[in-house]
Order: C-alpha cells, then sequence, then structure tokens
C-alpha cells in the first residue's frame, strides 16, 4: 500500500485555498493607507498596520474584525491620537465593507470537491473569526460537500492532533490541502500527516516559511485540480 492510499479524511483550509482573501486585505491596507497619507507615507504605513496586527494577534486572533481594530489603533497610533472621527468612521466602513465582500472560488475547486466528495470525507479546516468564517462557507455554496467544518483558533500541531482525534482516525489517514506552509503543512507533518501545499499569488508575510525538503507525506503542487491524479480519482 502506497501512503496515499491510507488517506481517508482530506482537510481543505478555506482562505486563499478554496476562495480568494488575502487580495481582500491588501485592498484595505491600501484604500486605509491613502486616508492615513496625512500622517505619513504609505509604505511605512502599512508596516505599521503589520506591527499592531502582530502584536494583537493573542489578543483578538484572525479575521476581519481583528484587523478592523488593528486598523483603528494604527491610526491612532500614527496620528499621535489627532484622527478625527470622521476618519475613524470611515476606517469602520472598510471593515463593514470586507465583511459584506462575496470571495470568489479559485479555479477547479468546485469539480475537485464534487469528484473527491464521493471517495473520502472532506472537512474544511481554517481558521478566523467563528461567524466570518461560516458566512464565507455559506455565501461559498461549497457547505454541502464537508463531512465537518473545523474554524480553529491557531493552526498548531496540537490542533490538528485534537482535529484528528475527534475524527476517529490515526494521523496517517489524514490529509490537509492549504496554501500557507507554516499553517497547513507544517504542523500536520509533524503529527505524522499528510500534506499537500497548493500555493496562492500572494501571501500575507506572518504566513511565510520554507516548504519542506524531502519529505514522503509532502507533495507541492500549482493547482488543486492536480490532487485528482495525485489520489488517483
Amino acid at each position: 500500500m502506497t501512503s496515499l492510499e491510507q488517506i481517508k479524511v482530506i482537510a481543505f483550509d478555506a482562505d486563499d485555498t478554496l476562495w480568494e482573501n488575502e487580495p481582500i486585505f491588501k485592498s484595505a491596507i491600501e484604500e486605509f493607507c491613502q486616508l492615513m497619507v496625512p500622517y505619513g507615507n504609505p509604505e511605512q504605513c502599512a508596516q505599521e498596520v503589520y506591527e499592531v496586527q502582530m502584536h494583537n494577534l493573542s489578543l483578538y486572533g484572525y479575521g476581519i474584525k481583528p484587523f478592523t481594530l488593528s486598523l483603528i489603533e494604527t491610526a491612532i497610533r500614527i496620528s499621535e491620537q489627532n484622527v478625527s472621527n470622521e476618519v475613524i468612521s470611515k476606517i469602520i466602513e472598510i471593515g463593514q465593507r470586507m465583511l459584506a465582500t462575496d470571495n470568489p472560488l479559485l479555479p477547479g475547486v468546485q469539480e475537485t470537491l464534487q469528484a473527491l466528495s464521493g471517495k473520502y470525507r472532506l472537512v474544511m479546516a481554517t481558521k478566523g473569526d467563528l461567524l466570518d468564517q461560516e458566512r464565507k462557507l455559506i455565501r461559498s455554496g461549497l457547505e454541502d460537500y464537508f463531512h465537518h467544518i473545523e474554524i480553529m483558533s491557531q493552526k498548531l500541531p496540537h490542533n490538528y492532533q485534537k482535529l484528528v482525534t475527534h475524527l476517529d482516525l490515526s494521523p496517517e489517514s489524514f490529509l490537509m490541502v492549504g496554501n500557507s506552509v507554516k499553517s497547513d503543512i507544517i504542523p500536520v507533518l509533524e503529527i505524522g500527516g499528510h500534506a499537500v501545499h497548493i500555493p496562492f499569488h500572494t501571501t500575507w508575510a506572518h504566513e511565510h516559511a520554507e516548504l519542506p525538503a524531502d519529505h514522503d507525506q509532502f507533495k507541492s503542487l500549482t493547482d488543486i485540480r492536480q490532487l485528482l491524479p495525485l489520489l488517483g480519482v
């Protein structure tokens, strides 16, 4: 039996694996930094946003609502508390528009999930705000393909071990598919699972990590549709 023949459950990351997400955040940062031009250049502003986000991750977690709070904090910080109520209102509107924005499905996602759903249990395993991720899943039209939805506060080895245990699996029977080496690949390999990396054209700096070298249970693809021949479907 080859290693991939042991797979019983395939888990998919959501943001930038099933649908576009990071471009929405990048566009929001650009809009925010244009509002902040009176207090500094856009490059410095974007770096401030990142630093505030990193500081707040342990307090707020991931998602659009924590991101909006970080934008407001950044505005207060770089304006030295001189930002107007009007600008704060515009920042809140940026966050509200992000929440209302559709996340386009990536090419090949629906046909791939349809082909796999009759042969494997499919799981969506993502991190972020519960309400926001549930909303995106419902709007995507993909909900019915998934046996289980797991929205995590973090993607660390113990989070994946907990998921695998909940699904009554051994790690060797679990395959994770995602765009983030740091969150979707390395922690799964550490618990003995399988992982497939499908890069997205833009990735949040916080998620950058080196690809694993020569690991028997790791594959790197360029398109989600390549999962089908990899798994013999």
